[in-house]
């Protein structure tokens, strides 16, 4: 059974009962657990070598979904759209966390004549840095005192915007704290055959650091496939 028909039949049983969004954490990841090829690299670069079939892979999920999440590092570095393509589908709502409201307002992910964006604030955004992205047509949400804080931010996009899935295709900071607040349902890895090393390297999740083996956040497989070159594994997350 595919990864997609899979998501469906979840997603119907229980749209009526979510509080929050059904989370899929969707990455490429090296073989040695890498997501870029250096700190501060575009991971547009390691992408460029996936195959065909699991970009399709990748813009099918996006166009199932209601709504895509990046941190702001991946928009400062990758400058991303965050929208369909290959596939016939509809653009996600774009969601991205930015406490301090302090992106740039030019970035791609902001321009709302392709698909309605959400920058998720704090308290302390400044207000005049608010009024330039309304004056885009981003909604802004304020979803924390000092910083986002995630519980809070998926309630406003399931009780708000009627938000019941999303895809989080963030970098290691976002992962860490969507995983460590236990909003991820599954994860879907896109496995590279390369190794690229790297001490300081980004990997799929970042700065956790566990004091003992109770504290390891456990998968269960789930399925995997080919697409072309590219190993595909799905894990639901246990908490």
């Amino acid at each position: 059974m595919s990864f997609s028909i899979v998501f469906q039949k979840l997603l119907v049983s229980t749209m009526n009962t979510i509080s929050h969004p059904h989370v899929l954490m969707i990455s490429e990841i090296t073989a040695d657990g890498k997501l870029t090829l250096g700190r501060g690299i575009s991971s547009k670069i390691l992408m460029r070598h996936m195959s065909h079939e699991a970009e399709l892979l990748l813009h099918k999920t996006r166009a199932e979904y209601d709504a895509i999440m990046v941190g702001s590092s991946t928009i400062r570095i990758d400058n991303s759209f965050l929208t369909v393509r290959m596939v016939e589908g509809k653009n996600p709502v774009r969601v991205i966390p930015n406490a301090k409201a302090d992106l740039d307002e030019n970035a791609n992910v902001f321009d709302t004549s392709l698909a309605k964006t959400i920058l998720a604030v704090s308290e302390e955004a400044p207000a005049e840095r608010i009024a330039v992205f309304e004056a885009k047509g981003v909604d802004v949400v304020v979803a924390g005192r000092q910083h986002v804080e995630y519980p809070r931010l998926m309630e406003i996009l399931a009780t708000r915007y009627g938000i019941k899935s999303l895809i989080v295709e963030g970098g290691p900071t976002l992962n860490r704290y969507m995983l460590n607040a236990k909003l991820v349902d599954e994860i879907r890895l896109i496995h590279m055959p390369f190794i690229v090393g790297g001490d300081d390297t980004p990997s799929l999740v970042g700065g956790m650091r566990i004091g003992s083996e109770n504290e390891m956040i456990r998968l269960k497989l789930k399925g995997t496939a080919m697409y072309g070159e590219n190993l595909v594994t799905e894990y639901d997350v246990i908490y």
